[in-house]
Order: structure tokens, then C-alpha cells, then sequence
């Protein structure tokens, strides 16, 4: 029975941790596919395949340059993992606000209560 696609997706493509540390190397760079081999330390082939996947789902975009082909990351593409993770950030902004006030609340209570037994 043949495998689902696990790849049909920027989701799925960056859910493969060698995929992100592609991602990752070439950063705001574009970069020859032989820099990403050292930089990784991954294998010629696995890199080469892991840019495949990455370039089908638009996440990473490839040129030509005389016999090199440089590779760039195409922010574009991976937008909308971006849009849902802004989603969860906002709500756990709100609990770590939420949290931070009340440690504040109990440090005062402390420091209140400290204050109140050196007077005896």
C-alpha cells in the first residue's frame, strides 16, 4: 500500500526536522546547495532531497547561477504557519500577563507580610 503524501503543504514540508534546518542555513541567504551539505553535515543526497520538497511547496526557491543553483527561502510560502502560530502567541501573551500579575500580587503580599513581622 503506497504512503499518503506527507508533503503536500509548508506544514508538513517543515514538520521533517532536517527540512528546518535547511530552513534555518539559509536564513535570509541565498545559498549554493554545496554550502548546505557542509553546514548540515547532511549528505548530498538527503539535502538534495529535502530542497526538493521544500521547493514543491514553494517554501524555498531555487536560481540559477552559471552551473550553480543558488537557494533562498521564500517567506511568502510559510506565511501561513506564521499566521497560526501568531494565533497561539496572542493567547499565551495573555496568560503570561495574566501570570506575571500574579506573582507581582504574591511578591507584594510577601513582601507586605515581611515588612509586617521585622516591626515586631
Amino acid at each position: 500500500m503506497a504512503r499518503a503524501a506527507t508533503t503536500a503543504d509548508a506544514f508538513n514540508a517543515v514538520a521533517e526536522p532536517r527540512r528546518r534546518l535547511l530552513l534555518d542555513v539559509l536564513g535570509s541567504d541565498e545559498r549554493p546547495g554545496t554550502d548546505l551539505v557542509h553546514e548540515t553535515g547532511l549528505p548530498q543526497p538527503q539535502v538534495s532531497k529535502h530542497l526538493r520538497v521544500l521547493r514543491e511547496v514553494g517554501a524555498v526557491r531555487v536560481r540559477e547561477d552559471g552551473r550553480r543553483r543558488l537557494y533562498s527561502v521564500n517567506g511568502e510560502a510559510l506565511k501561513p504557519i506564521h499566521d497560526w502560530v501568531k494565533e497561539y502567541e496572542r493567547t499565551w501573551s495573555e496568560r503570561f500577563d495574566a501570570f506575571d500579575t500574579v506573582v507581582q500580587e504574591l511578591q507584594e503580599q510577601a513582601k507586605e507580610a515581611g515588612d509586617g513581622s521585622e516591626q515586631h
